[in-house]
């Protein structure tokens, strides 16, 4: 699944699919790829939808910029000892790679696309992160 919103416009989900939870956030001072949508710098929501164990919605925190996201549930045996989302970065492109919550063993590793695919055939990624905040 990969819709995205960029148009200015904010988000408008339908209230019959129940509560969403907001699971962290996290501020991003260069643009980003998250699955195929290109999101400006800034800070971010990491919402856990009703639709969906596998996709997440990651949201500006004015609402106007968002996109669902497929991503693959991961885990680790000790508890995350804090939150933060980590990046691949291919050339002067940011892949969102992996969220991690404080405190908990599960983590949620982003689907890469065939664009992020292709990156990595010709080029390592160079890792690196941004603390989140627990929500």
């Amino acid at each position: 699944m990969q819709d995205s919103c960029d148009d200015g416009n904010p988000v408008v989900r339908d209230a019959s699919l129940g509560t969403d939870r907001e699971r962290c956030g996290f501020h991003h001072i260069l643009s980003v790829f998250a699955g195929n949508t290109k999101l400006p710098a800034g800070s971010y929501k990491v919402i856990e939808t009703n639709l969906d164990p596998t996709i997440l919605l990651i949201e500006s925190t004015n609402g106007v910029h968002w996109v669902y996201l497929d991503i693959t549930p991961t885990e680790t045996e000790q508890p995350h000892p804090q939150s933060n989302v980590t990046f691949h970065k291919y050339g002067g492109i940011d892949y969102l790679n992996q969220i991690w919550v404080q405190g908990e063993r599960s983590g949620m590793q982003a689907d890469p696309t065939k664009a992020e695919k292709k990156a990595a055939a010709s080029a390592s990624a160079e890792d690196h992160s941004v603390r989140a905040k627990k929500r």
